[in-house]
Parts: structure tokens; C-alpha cells; sequence
């Protein structure tokens, strides 16, 4: 969002703020309060903006989530995405789609790093889902000519994070930390993950929306970290003293994940910018300065 307007680009935002929060939104974009689960509301905005692109971030993201209710998965990442495309088909104005899939909860439990010629096997309902929307993105550009691009995420962290649930285990650490409460590390903290800051995030969705490349971009570093690293980390720059504790493993969670870049290096010029540790000490700096927004 913030990139976008300050490349002048004319934005508009729908958000049911489930998750986010009213105060991070910039002031130059204008903003619609409702969920895309919503048919008609979702109809009347995309009427009123007769979008050229949409970048589609919307979506239900907690695996144990999914796992225990699938059909409120699918509701939101399955049906919500129908909406949207529906209008979009109806008005007739939007020519590209820009899709935040996931990278870690697509390709199983295989030999990393994941490259997007693999074989999808999503353990979760969430990643199903997923993929279930990639798919229907297809039939929409075989249908109807919408062309579209999915960005496969690892696991993004960075300022302004939303530290309440079970995603973002970077924010959730600091959180605890920051209100002096122990932090949990879930199962042994040895399962991997691939970290990737929010701004390089950014930077990929900047150059896919000025690009005409389409097809399907793993977005992450390529290195792999445990869980029990980051709580290290973030420990570390907050200075604290907190021991390693351990509680009960995550249902549907995968041991490993990690997302090689090259295909985005190659047709979009992207790689990684910022290193984990530096990621994670800017984080930490503005969970430090915006404790009430926390």
C-alpha cells in the first residue's frame, strides 16, 4: 500500500480490519470497511473504483485455524476470491491480478529449498485453499483474458505486524517480550522456516504491478531458520533474559520450509534485501517505539 502511493499509483483498500488496524493504513488511499465475503458490498466498491489491477491479500491466514474449521477457510480464501473476480468480470475494467499465495504451506514436507516447479501438497486446509484460489486464477485468465501473477510467500515478518493469533511468530515473540510475558515456542522449535522482511515483500509487489510478467514467483531468502533461532534473536535486541519454553506443537504445521528465489530473480529482477537479523532488529525497534499499537 504504502509503496504503491509512493510510486503514484491511485489505491484503494478493502479491509474488514479482523486483523489489521485503521491507524496503519495511509491517509492518501481510499479505504472501505467490509469483508469479501460479502457479496454485494464487494460488488458496489468494485463498481464504484473500476479497478485496472487488484493485488489481493485478503484472505484467512491461521493454519491451526484451518485445520480445526475448513469451511471458514474456504469461505474466506475460496468464496471471497470468487466475489472479487466476479465483479471484476462484471465490470470489466481490471486487466491484472497480483495474488499473495503462500510458499510455506504449499509444497509439503520435501527437500528444501521449494522451487515453484514442484509438485503442490499443501498439508493444511489453509494451503489448500490456496492453491484452490491459483487454480480458479487460471480458469478467470482462460475465461474472461484477467491476467494474473501469484507471489508464493514465505514467512514475511516486519514493522507493524499484527502480533494476536498464531501467525508471525516474530511479532508474537515481541509482543510477549515487550509486556514481560514469556514467550512459547510450539513443539521442539526445531521446525525451519524462511523469513523474508516485509519491505522486500513490498518491493516484489511494486515490480510484478509495473511488469507484465505473469505465471507463479516463490517470494522468500532461500535460508533457513528454526523457531527456536528467533526467539533467540528477538530476545537478544530486546535485551531480556527469557528462558526457551516449549509448549504443545501446532496441528497441520510442517517440520521445514524454505523458498528459493530464482525464478523471481530472473523474470522480475527481485532478491531478498535484508538479512534476518537486521529484519528482526528494525522490528523490534518499532514494537519498542508503538507499544500501543501492539
Amino acid at each position: 500500500m504504502d509503496r504503491y502511493v509512493a510510486e503514484g499509483y491511485d489505491v484503494a483498500i478493502i479491509d474488514d480490519l479482523s486483523t489489521g488496524v485503521k491507524e496503519n493504513i495511509n491517509p492518501n488511499v481510499r479505504f472501505y470497511q467490509g469483508t469479501i465475503t460479502d457479496k454485494e458490498f464487494v460488488a458496489a466498491v468494485i463498481e464504484k473504483e473500476k479497478p485496472e489491477a487488484l493485488n489481493h491479500h485478503a484472505a484467512h491466514i491461521h493454519v491451526g485455524r484451518s485445520v480445526a474449521d475448513p469451511l471458514f477457510d474456504a469461505t474466506v480464501n475460496i468464496d471471497g476470491t470468487i466475489n472479487l473476480m466476479q465483479s471484476l468480470v462484471k465490470v470489466g475494467s481490471c486487466k491484472k491480478v497480483i495474488f499473495a499465495s503462500t510458499g510455506g504451506a504449499m509444497y509439503g514436507n520435501k527437500q528444501t529449498p521449494f522451487t515453484e516447479d514442484m509438485a503442490e501438497a499443501p498439508l493444511s486446509p489453509y494451503g489448500v485453499s490456496k492453491r484452490a484460489v491459483e487454480l480458479y486464477l487460471g480458469f478467470y485468465r482462460e475465461q474472461y483474458g484477467i491476467k494474473f501473477t501469484v507471489l508464493r510467500y514465505a514467512n514475511v515478518y516486519g514493522p507493524r505486524q499484527n502480533p494476536h493469533g498464531e501467525a508471525g511468530v516474530v511479532s508474537i515473540f515481541a509482543k510477549n517480550i515487550l509486556g514481560n510475558k514469556q514467550p512459547v515456542v510450539n513443539g521442539d522449535g526445531r521446525q525451519t522456516r524462511d523469513y523474508v522482511y516485509v519491505e522486500d515483500v513490498a518491493a516484489a509487489n511494486e515490480l510484478v504491478l509495473a511488469r507484465e510478467a505473469g505465471g507463479i514467483f516463490n517470494i522468500g531468502t532461500g535460508v533457513e531458520t528454526d523457531v527456536n533461532e528467533i526467539f533467540r534473536l528477538v530476545n537478544h535486541e530486546f535485551g531480556s533474559d527469557f528462558r526457551e519454553v516449549h509448549g504443545p506443537p501446532r496441528p497441520g504445521e510442517q517440520e521445514t520450509s524454505c523458498l528459493s528465489f530464482d525464478s523471481a530473480k530472473r523474470e522480475l529482477g527481485w532478491d531478498p534485501k535484508v538479512e534476518l537479523a537486521e529484519g528482526i532488529k528494525m522490528t523490534v525497534e518499532w514494537f519498542k517505539k508503538n507499544p500501543k499499537r501492539v
